[in-house]
């Protein structure tokens, strides 16, 4: 059994090596490193640009890469390889940046390896599954002068700009509680064990994590997982918490502390509890997530709910609605009709809709111009942080607090 020291220890790049000219007519060269349903959703959406070449396609998985490769290589008119080790990868001299659509716990390990390889990268949220990794992801991006875009892509979506501005600019006055809600969980029984397919690379696939053997769940449902990330907590809550930062002004949380519980199956004590409720302190408001409410048929109460002295916004990818408070300051004995919820046209809730073009394109401007992107690597650190926290936090049962460089439990 390889120990994940050792195995980091063989995988590291020792030298750096300079990032390669970007092609002829200023096109830049890229490979996917990780092509399941997002990596392929994303690739598919890089070689949506004209001045994009995809030189491969890599992944642990045969199918996956060979079919990834096949079909991307048929839209684009290209021979992308398939390669099964991503250090193939950042060995080579004709890719100029690589998308990271890799499980969460590989994000951190490839994105460090890039950058000294000289490589720029867009790495798909949330940043790591570690706290402790994800600040030395910071220190390889600036020692390396590397340009990185983290895929929280709805700071590129124009109905979370304009509502953004709206609450910065006080529509409903000065906000007390910042709510984040996600319906759902990953958490499954296990199942039995038994041999990887043989055209599935399992060590590869659980790298610098604890090497377990194999089950279908933890390589098909790995979100779930403590060893490779933090359930929907640390998937769609880092999304959450990204918007929460962004329109609060906020970075850094003071505590967190959460509850958590096996509710709806039974103990899986590798896995996140299906049913989870956290709680961040900052120091002008209060931040809450939970994955347990009720739906409403006449809107979808999922997304970010912002409570202000002046009035209430609730923003998510399918809309926005708005309500000010009583100005009585009394609430009123005749209930109010629901609020009208605002929809977007053309937005797709599972997938971003135009904001993902907006945030590759965003990146692919970058690595040419050398300028920060719309969400660079420290904004998907202090993004990601308070999940992780979280995850800390539901998992030892202890309140945690940050001193500005790790969590401490409390």
């Amino acid at each position: 059994m390889q120990s994940r020291r050792s195995f980091l220890a063989a995988t590291a790049v020792t030298a750096a090596v300079s990032r390669s000219a970007i092609g002829a007519n200023d096109r830049i060269r890229f490979a996917i490193i990780g092509a399941g349903t997002r990596g392929s959703y994303v690739g598919g959406v890089f070689t949506d640009f004209p001045d994009v070449d995809l030189a491969a396609v890599c992944d642990v998985y045969k199918p996956t890469r060979e079919q990834q490769a096949a079909k991307l290589g048929e839209k684009t008119k290209s021979h992308p390889d398939a390669v099964t080790d991503y250090r193939r990868v950042l060995d080579r001299k004709d890719v100029d940046a690589v998308l990271i659509t890799t499980p969460d716990h590989w994000h951190g390990p490839i994105l460090i390896e890039a950058c000294q390889a000289g490589k720029d990268a867009y790495c798909e949220k949330p940043l790591s599954n570690s706290i402790e990794v994800g600040q030395k992801m910071r220190l390889a991006v600036r020692a390396n002068k590397r340009v990185v875009q983290i895929g929280l892509q709805q700071r590129s979506w124009t109905h979370f700009q304009e509502n953004a501005k709206r609450v910065q600019d006080g529509m409903i006055g000065k906000v007390y509680h910042a709510e984040c809600i996600y319906q759902g969980n990953y958490t499954r029984p296990e199942g039995e064990g038994g041999a990887a397919p043989a055209d599935l690379d399992w060590e590869l696939f659980q790298g610098p994590a604890e090497h377990r053997p194999y089950t279908a769940m933890r390589q098909r449902s790995w979100r779930a997982f403590y060893d490779y990330s933090g359930g929907t907590l640390l998937d769609w809550g880092t999304h959450l918490t990204d918007v929460a930062h962004w329109y609060l002004g906020a970075q850094e949380p003071l505590t967190c502390s959460a509850s958590g519980q096996y509710a709806r199956v039974a103990p899986q004590p590798l896995q996140l509890p299906d049913s989870m409720a956290v709680t961040w302190k900052y120091p002008q408001f209060v931040m809450t997530y939970t994955n347990c409410v009720m739906q409403n048929p006449d809107f979808d109460v999922q997304g970010n709910h912002f409570l202000g002295d002046k009035g209430w916004l609730q923003v998510n990818r399918t809309g926005f609605r708005y309500r000010p408070n009583p100005t009585s300051g009394r609430v009123s004995a005749t209930p109010l009709p629901p609020p009208p919820f605002e929809p977007v046209s053309q937005s797709f809730r599972y997938v971003g809709g135009p904001s993902d073009h907006a945030h590759v394109r965003n990146f692919l401007d970058c690595v040419k111009s050398r300028q920060d992107p719309v969400v660079n690597i420290d904004t998907g650190f202090y993004s990601t942080l308070p999940t992780l926290m979280g995850v800390l936090a539901v998992r030892n049962g202890r309140t945690y607090s940050w001193d500005g460089q790790k969590a401490q439990a409390v």
